[in-house]
This record gives C-alpha cells, sequence and structure tokens, in this order.
C-alpha cells in the first residue's frame, strides 16, 4: 500500500484557489476548488481545504504557486487583497518546508511533463528540442513566464511580462487602447488579455462606436453563439484573440521560444482548438522580417485543468 500523502499542493489565483495532495507517484489526490473571496487569509483556505479532506496524515511540506511576485517573505497577491508572510504561514500551518513560487512558474514547469492530448496545436512549426519554451496566459490577470535550459533540467523565468505596456499594431488597435487610457494611468497588456479585460475591451468598444453596453461576463464575449447575434461581442473577442497573437510573438521574439509557446490559464482552454479560427496565428506571424523565424514556431493551448499541478510536483521531486 502507498503511504498516505504528505505534500500539499496549491495553485491560487485571484478568483480560485485549487488544493490537492501529492500520492507516492506525484500524482494530484483530493483536488477541491475554493472561492477566494470565501476565506479572509490564505491560511484560512487551506486549513478549510484540510478540514474538509479530512486528510489521514497531515502535509508536511506545501508548494504553493501563487498570482503574484515572489521578490522576499511578504507577498501579496496583485489582484486580490490577501497578502501574507511566506515564514509567518509556514509557522501557522506547522509545515516543516513551504516553497512559494508565481503561479506561471510552476505553469511553466509543467510544460515538459504534459502529455500529447493535454495541448492543442494551433497553426505549424515544430519545437527545436532544448530550445527556449514561452509560457502565457489570460485569466484573472495575465500571467507569463519561460523556460530555459539549464545543467539541472529546465529553469523557469519568474517574471511579470503580463505588465508590460499593451502595444497597438493598427490604428483601430491604438484608438481602443488611447481610450482606455482616460479610466487607466497605464493599459498593459493584463488590460486587455485578461477575463477582466476582455470585458474592458468590449465596453471601451462600445464607448468608441457610441453603441449601448451589455452587462455581459467574459464568458459571454467569448461565447460564439452569443457573439452571432451580439457583433461587438464577436469584434471584441476577435481583438482581443489578435492582440493575445501580439504578445505572444513578443514573448516569443524576446526569449528565442523555438521550443514552442504555450497558453494556459483560465480563459483559452475552454475554447481550445477553436483559438485555430481566430486572427491569432495570424497576427503571431506577423513581424515583418521575422515571419518565416516565427512560423516555424509552434504555439498550442494547454488542456491540461491544472497545469501548475503538475509543475510544483516536478519542483518537489527536483528540490528532493
Amino acid at each position: 500500500m502507498s503511504p498516505a500523502p504528505r505534500r500539499l499542493v496549491g495553485d491560487i489565483g485571484a478568483t480560485n484557489a485549487r488544493f490537492a495532495v501529492l500520492d507516492a507517484e506525484l500524482r494530484p489526490a483530493h483536488a477541491r476548488v475554493l472561492a477566494c473571496d470565501d476565506y479572509s487569509t490564505i491560511g484560512d483556505a487551506i486549513r478549510a481545504y484540510l478540514a474538509e479532506e479530512a486528510l489521514p496524515l497531515r502535509p508536511r511540506v506545501a508548494a504553493l504557486a501563487v498570482a503574484s511576485p515572489v521578490t522576499g517573505d511578504q507577498v501579496a497577491f496583485t489582484n486580490h487583497p490577501w497578502i501574507f508572510s511566506i515564514d509567518g504561514l509556514r509557522r501557522e500551518l506547522e509545515l516543516e518546508r513551504l516553497v512559494i513560487v508565481n503561479d506561471f512558474t510552476a505553469n511553466a514547469l509543467a510544460m515538459p511533463h504534459l502529455k500529447p492530448d493535454e495541448r492543442v496545436a494551433i497553426g505549424g512549426g515544430s519545437p527545436v528540442a532544448g530550445a527556449p519554451i514561452a509560457v502565457l496566459g489570460p485569466g484573472t490577470g495575465l500571467g507569463m513566464s519561460g523556460l530555459v535550459p539549464s545543467n539541472g533540467g529546465w529553469y523557469a523565468i519568474a517574471g511579470e511580462g503580463g505588465h508590460a505596456t499593451m502595444p497597438a499594431t493598427d490604428a483601430r488597435e491604438a484608438e481602443v487602447i488611447a481610450h482606455m487610457r482616460r479610466r487607466f494611468d497605464h493599459v498593459s497588456a493584463e488590460r486587455i488579455l485578461s477575463g477582466p479585460g476582455l470585458v474592458d475591451l468590449y465596453q471601451t468598444l462600445a464607448d468608441v462606436e457610441g453603441k449601448p453596453v451589455a452587462p455581459y461576463t467574459a464568458a459571454q464575449i467569448a461565447d460564439r453563439h452569443i457573439g452571432e447575434s451580439e457583433p461587438l461581442c464577436a469584434t471584441a473577442w476577435a481583438m482581443f484573440c489578435t492582440m493575445l497573437g501580439t504578445v505572444a510573438s513578443d514573448l516569443a521574439l524576446t526569449l528565442g521560444a523555438r521550443g514552442g509557446v504555450y497558453i494556459a490559464g483560465g480563459i483559452m482552454p475552454r475554447l481550445g482548438a477553436g483559438l485555430a479560427d481566430t486572427g491569432f496565428r495570424r497576427r503571431f506571424e506577423d513581424k515583418g522580417r521575422f515571419r518565416g523565424y516565427l512560423a516555424a514556431i509552434p504555439t498550442y493551448v494547454v488542456m491540461h485543468p491544472i497545469p501548475a499541478f503538475v509543475g510544483l510536483a516536478a519542483l518537489l521531486e527536483r528540490e528532493a
């Protein structure tokens, strides 16, 4: 009989906190999703998960992926009010070891371990073995990371590329970004390429075109059936996907990501292969003299429901 799980993993964003424990084969078990807003602190959420699952042995080691920069002991979520001390949380939960990483660092570490059916190719291109890999994904925010090869395996870059300035590639996009600057002092990529960003994009387009705004959610705006009867939703979703192509290709060029570009996050996996029906790949390759360079890079939508668990398991195994 395998020993009881003793390693806790968590993928904690601004909306949901996903927890599991790793079994002897490093597979997640006892997975559960909790709403962040239901708990005053991250410690309260973890204790609620442990109480609900009633594990036979309490985990002594934990690895958590958080939607926040991790630059020291104090961690403040970018799009949620939670703030915590890493050492304080470790002592509060009576853990022997607590590892905290950015959520897209964990997502990036999962990419080499995905099975063929856990990703969908969008467009052509073939990965170059041992070349850097780019990872990004729109959810409540826009996460970005990359993998570069090292002597000890893959090294994940802990960056905050989602907060880089959103570029415009045509007059229409420039007009939209100019309107958004009236509301925000800085229009980052995340201001558009996220769930809340898609809603802001839809509302901005309505303002630009002088049309009434409906109270659509991001999921509704991205819904193809709603778009068939609501042209403004279809326009917003089309612009979202092409602008995602711009940012993905910028990241690919910056990292030299000839190993592939992977799109994870809370929005895109629901679309899956449907991203191929948008302007994403056309815009991804539309870089003038580097069109051929980018055409050779494959792009994938990650279909694994919680790739961060895979990345955290790989991280704990490597550190052990």
